[in-house]
């Protein structure tokens, strides 16, 4: 520890607890609890169920449906069921905000990293503007810029995947007894 940080009463490790407080180290998280294993198994195997669903439909289709920032979309709104991320309104309305800003953004300016990280900061943006918050909406406009997928294909995709989850999300949530309430809002 060096001398300023061993002056500062924030970063004395010495100093005693106040009266009726354990004392805590400093490195202890305030992570949530585990979910129970059987909580856990439920929320991994619906997300995984949805994921193999859309890879089946992308199979059927010759199409790509499975990207990236759908298993994200997944992990939140199978295992974080009550955040704001998760909620339908910012799953779907993410994803189209994010494609929007990824076509934008090639247009304007090609398919660069640098344009993708500007498609990334836009989606921010107007997810943020639109009340929608989805980080995994940045990652579409990335996918977008960087791939260049045509716009008539990917669109209805991207849509009709988004609905998919929320739909299993909603399922999953009815099917376990004492499994948190997807979703927490629809709008």
């Amino acid at each position: 520890m060096s001398t300023d940080a061993a002056l500062r009463p924030d970063t004395d490790r010495t100093a005693p607890a106040p009266p009726g407080k354990p004392r805590r180290p400093r490195m202890s998280g305030r992570a949530p609890a585990r979910p129970a294993p059987v909580a856990a198994f439920h929320s991994v195997s619906a997300a995984t169920a949805a994921l193999l669903g859309l890879v089946a439909i992308g199979a059927l289709i010759h199409e790509p449906v499975l990207i990236p920032p759908l298993a994200a979309s997944a992990a939140l709104v199978h295992c974080a069921p009550a955040l704001p991320l998760a909620q339908p309104r910012s799953v779907i309305v993410g994803h189209l905000l994010g494609a929007a800003a990824g076509y934008a953004v090639a247009a304007a300016a090609g398919g660069s990293a640098w344009a993708a990280a500007v498609a990334a900061g836009a989606t921010l943006a107007l997810t943020t503007l639109a009340r929608t918050p989805h980080s995994p909406a940045c990652a579409t406009s990335v996918v977008i810029v960087l791939q260049s997928p045509a716009p008539a294909r990917f669109v209805p995709l991207l849509f009709g995947a988004t609905i998919l989850l929320v739909l299993t999300a909603y399922c999953a949530s009815r099917i376990r007894r004492g499994a948190p309430r997807y979703p927490a809002y629809w709008w």
